[in-house]
């Protein structure tokens, strides 16, 4: 069995390469192609949260196995690569939780830029590894001249601007309403319990990609944003019903379509004939997708509700042990 180290695992890391492979994670996802169970989660006596997560593709060489954890605010955990045709671990890749924080990052990226948003500006709330790589992927796909950073502790929330530098300018707001009255695409990524955006905050035209919330009773956004939506992408219908902020706003769950569902949409759409070709018949969910790719990102309010799926952390795994 290979080991890879977290330094080898970095040195293999392509932004871009990451992004696009998300892309392809959720629409095989989506089209069921893959295995692909609810996460299990431990809480310890210490204040320990972990997640185990694991998926794999038919036809596919290998499944998944994950583990992710924080404790007191550190994150660690390692992805385990095995055979799909004997069950022999292959590859153990120690990452230390980073190729989580990776997919997640990229994941909203790549949401940004399926809507086709062109935001100069975004604002983040949360001041930890997540922030960091939220900046430095949404680099990839926007823009991206100024980061409004938010975080509950003014040293942290320093500390985290200085390396988002490279990426844009940054700003430090004091409070998340006025990230929302300064962004109109906001990253949530916090470990939050009650709501930190509201939806008198939020501007006519925002996206937010909400990826804090990942069990159960965490929650970043009033539910109020997630009804005025126009449009509420998932990347798991089933796993943000129980994990993620429809959790918080369950009437909303059958409004919601799936990211890779609605990106396959898209794609069919744009190999049409110029119009926005017809949709699977009875299918409210991509009727509704097909509906809201009509408008402009800055007249459409979005949710990206993402819980973090384990067919992202097999298509990562499988991409940097194959390099």
């Amino acid at each position: 069995m290979q080991i890879l180290t977290l330094d080898e695992i970095k040195a293999r890391i392509d932004d871009l390469a990451v992004i696009d492979h998300m892309r392809e994670a959720l629409i095989a996802q989506s089209r069921g192609e893959c295995d692909t169970p609810m996460p299990m989660h431990l809480s310890t006596s210490n204040h320990g949260e972990v997640h185990m997560k694991s998926s794999y593709r038919r036809g596919g060489k290998y499944f998944a196995l994950k583990m992710a954890s924080t404790f007191n605010g550190v994150g660690n955990g390692m992805m385990m690569l095995a055979s799909a045709e004997t069950g022999e671990p292959v590859a153990l890749l120690e990452d230390a939780g980073h190729l989580t924080d990776v997919r997640t990052a990229a994941v909203a990226a790549m949401v940004a830029r399926e809507l086709g948003r062109e935001d100069r500006v975004i604002g983040i709330l949360g001041s930890g590894i997540q922030a960091r790589l939220t900046a430095r992927f949404h680099k990839h796909v926007l823009p991206l001249e100024r980061v409004i950073l938010w975080g509950r502790t003014p040293e942290r929330a320093i500390a985290c601007a200085k390396e988002i530098e490279p990426f844009a300018e940054v700003v430090i707001a004091k409070s998340a309403a006025e990230v929302a009255a300064q962004a109109k695409l906001i990253v949530t990524c916090t470990a939050s319990r009650a709501p930190l955006l509201f939806a008198g905050d939020v501007q006519t035209g925002t996206h937010v990609s909400a990826v804090g919330a990942d069990s159960v009773g965490k929650q970043e956004l009033d539910p109020e944003i997630l009804r005025r939506a126009d449009l509420i992408l998932a990347d798991s219908i089933a796993q943000c019903e129980k994990l993620g902020e429809l959790q918080h706003a369950p009437d909303q769950v059958e409004k919601s379509v799936e990211i890779g569902e609605w990106i396959a949409n898209a794609l069919s759409n744009r190999r049409g004939s110029g119009a926005l070709g017809a949709t699977k018949p009875g299918n409210a969910r991509a009727d509704a997708c097909a509906s809201k790719a009509r408008a402009a990102p800055r007249e459409t309010s979005s949710v990206a509700d993402l819980t973090g799926l384990g067919v992202e952390d097999l298509y990562i795994a499988e991409m940097i042990y194959t390099q």
